[in-house]
């Protein structure tokens, strides 16, 4: 099975490159590997909704934000995500419902400790017919 994202090492940080056939693609899936990232292979059910909101001044802030904002839930409510919906998404602006479940030890794996997303080698490309982006977290 191809994931639509790919886990990259780095020395002191983890890269995430993320494939799309949309911008609304590429911030799902970076959000899908980063909880991959977090939580491994483990399944999460989505049991409980979130709204999140977030604006920023380009794309690329914009994914940063996202991520952290993912990142926040995790380490503020212990919340994983198993679903996204893009209820608006634009090149500085994003509205989305997420849905999961908190984590539980008997039940999901933890990983690796991811401590912030990055902007370091950040770049989010749009193809002829794809969308390509690379996001590195500090672990």
């Amino acid at each position: 099975m191809n994931l639509p994202f790919q886990i990259l090492e780095h020395p002191s940080d983890l890269g995430i490159e993320v494939y799309g056939r949309s911008l609304e693609d590429i911030f799902c899936n970076a959000a899908k590997g980063l909880i991959a990232v977090i939580a491994g292979t483990s399944h999460i059910e989505p049991s409980k909704k979130r709204n999140v909101t977030i604006d920023a001044n380009n794309r690329e802030n914009l994914l940063v934000r996202w991520l952290s904002e993912v990142l926040f839930l995790f380490d503020t409510e212990r919340f994983l995500i198993a679903d996204i919906h893009m209820d608006f998404l634009h090149d500085n602006e994003l509205k989305a419902t997420v849905r999961g479940e908190r984590y539980q030890s008997t039940k999901h794996d933890l990983q690796v400790d991811v401590k912030a997303i990055t902007y370091h080698k950040l770049t989010i490309e749009e193809h002829d017919d794809f969308w390509l982006a690379r996001v590195f977290v500090d672990i």
